[in-house]
C-alpha cells in the first residue's frame, strides 16, 4: 500500500479545500471559528449547501444521493472538513443512513433515506441506558411485539440532540430470554410519539446537547424495524464499527496542533515566543509523531476497506483509542498554552471581524471544548472496550 495520496487525490483535496472556503457563510464560519453550537438551522443549511453540491452523503450509493467515492477519497474529505473549519455533518446521516441502505426495505429507504439527506428529518441515537454504556448489550428498554406494532418501555441516557429531533434509531430488547447479544431489535422511533419525555443534561461546557429520554408505553408501527426482529446486535456493530472508524478526526488533532503552534508564538514567556520553549517543542513533537502514525494506521485501514466493503474492520478500534486520546491531548496542550484565556469571557458573543481578529476569542472555546472532550474516550464504546476489541479481534488473543 503506499502511502503517498496520488496526483487525481491531491487535485481532489484541493477542491475540497476551496470548496469550503468559499460554500460556508461567513456568519456561520464565524460562529464554528469560536465555538458556537450550531443551531438547527445551520446544520440544517449546511447540509443543503452539501445537498446541492452532491456531498451530502458521500459514503452512499449514487442511487440514493451519494458519490461513489473511493475510501480514500472520503477520507480526503473528512480531513478537509474538519480543518476548514465547517460543520461537521451529524453522524446519524451515516450511523442510522447506512443501516437502512443495507438492511431497509425498498419502503423504507424511499421514505427514510432523501429526508435523512436533506436533513428534514433529523435523527438522535437510542443506544446508552443507565448501567448499559460500555456494557452496551445489557440494555433492557423493552419492546413487546403486539403484531402490527411494539410497545416500547424503559430509558435511555446521554442521547445526543433527542431534544430536537424527529426521529431515534433505537436498540431495544425483543426477547428477554435469549443471552444478552441476542434478542436486540433495531427500531426507528417517531419522537413525537405519545409517552416520550425528554429531561436536559447540561454537560461540563455548560452546553445542552445531552438528554435523558423516557418510553412509557409508546406504540412503534412494525414497519419501523430495520431488518429481522432480535438481529439487531448485528446491525448496531455496523453502525458503531462506522462511528470508530471516523471517530479518529486526524484533521481536527491536526487543526489544534496547528492553533498551538500559531498561539504559542505570540505568548511571550522570559522576554520569549513561548514557542522557542524547549519542552513545548518536545510535547508538540511528540504528538506529532503519533499523529502522524495514526494517520498512517487510518490510511491502512482504508486500504482494507477497498476489499472489504460490506463489513467493519475491527482495527477502526485502534483509530478510536488513539484518536480519541490525542485529541484529549492537543486540547490540554492548547489549555497550557492559552493559560486564563482558555476560559470563556462573560460578554457577548463576538459578531465582527475578520479571521485574524477571531484568534484570540478562539482561545475562550478551549477549556470548555477541554472539559467535554474528557467524554470522548467514553462515547463510540470506551477505551476498556476498545482494548478488549483489538485483543480479541485484531490480535487473535
Amino acid at each position: 500500500m503506499g502511502l503517498q495520496f496520488t496526483d487525481e487525490e491531491n487535485a481532489f483535496r484541493d477542491e475540497v479545500r476551496n470548496f469550503f472556503k468559499t460554500a460556508m457563510p461567513e456568519d456561520m464560519r464565524r460562529r464554528v471559528v469560536l465555538g458556537q453550537k450550531p443551531t438547527r438551522d445551520d446544520l440544517v443549511n449546511w447540509q443543503r449547501i452539501l445537498d446541492k453540491k452532491g456531498w451530502a452523503v458521500p459514503m452512499w450509493p449514487r442511487e440514493w444521493g451519494g458519490t461513489d467515492w473511493t475510501a480514500v477519497q472520503q477520507y480526503i474529505f473528512n480531513e478537509e472538513l474538519l480543518q476548514a473549519p465547517a460543520l461537521p455533518q451529524l453522524a446519524h446521516i451515516n450511523q442510522v443512513g447506512v443501516v437502512i441502505l443495507a438492511q431497509g426495505t425498498e419502503e423504507q429507504k424511499r421514505r427514510f433515506l432523501p429526508r435523512i439527506r436533506t436533513m428534514d428529518w433529523f435523527f438522535c441515537q437510542g443506544f446508552s441506558e443507565p448501567g448499559s454504556g460500555s456494557d452496551l448489550a445489557s440494555l433492557k428498554t423493552r419492546a413487546e411485539n403486539k403484531g402490527d406494532h411494539y410497545l416500547v418501555n424503559g430509558q435511555k441516557l446521554w442521547t445526543s440532540q433527542a431534544h430536537r429531533a424527529d426521529w431515534m434509531y433505537a436498540l431495544v430488547r425483543t426477547d428477554s430470554a435469549a443471552s444478552k447479544h441476542s434478542g436486540i431489535s433495531y427500531l426507528l422511533i417517531d419522537m413525537k410519539s405519545p409517552g416520550i419525555t425528554i429531561r436536559p443534561v447540561i454537560s461540563l461546557d455548560g452546553s445542552h446537547h445531552l438528554n435523558e429520554v423516557f418510553f412509557d408505553n409508546v406504540v412503534v408501527p412494525m414497519e419501523n424495524r430495520l431488518g429481522v426482529e432480535n438481529k439487531g446486535w448485528d446491525y448496531a456493530k455496523h453502525t458503531l464499527g462506522h462511528e470508530r472508524a471516523i471517530i479518529a478526526k486526524v484533521g481536527l488533532s491536526k487543526s489544534r496542533i496547528k492553533a498551538a503552534k500559531e498561539l504559542s508564538s505570540r505568548m511571550m514567556c522570559d522576554g520569549k515566543p513561548l514557542s522557542e520553549n524547549p519542552r513545548l517543542r518536545e510535547k508538540l513533537a511528540t504528538i506529532e509523531v503519533e499523529l502522524k502514525a495514526l494517520e498512517i494506521t487510518n490510511m491502512r485501514v482504508i486500504d482494507g476497506m477497498k476489499h472489504h466493503t460490506h463489513t467493519q474492520d475491527p482495527k477502526a478500534s485502534v483509530l478510536k483509542l488513539k484518536g480519541s486520546e490525542l485529541q484529549q491531548q492537543t486540547l490540554e496542550i492548547l489549555l497550557e498554552i492559552a493559560g486564563p484565556e482558555a476560559m470563556p469571557k462573560q460578554t457577548e458573543f463576538y459578531t465582527g471581524g475578520t479571521s485574524e481578529a477571531l484568534r484570540d476569542e478562539w482561545t475562550a472555546t478551549v477549556a470548555p471544548a477541554f472539559y467535554i472532550a474528557r467524554a470522548v474516550s467514553i462515547f463510540g464504546g470506551s477505551n476498556e472496550i476498545q482494548h478488549n476489541i483489538i485483543a480479541k479481534r485484531v490480535l487473535g488473543l
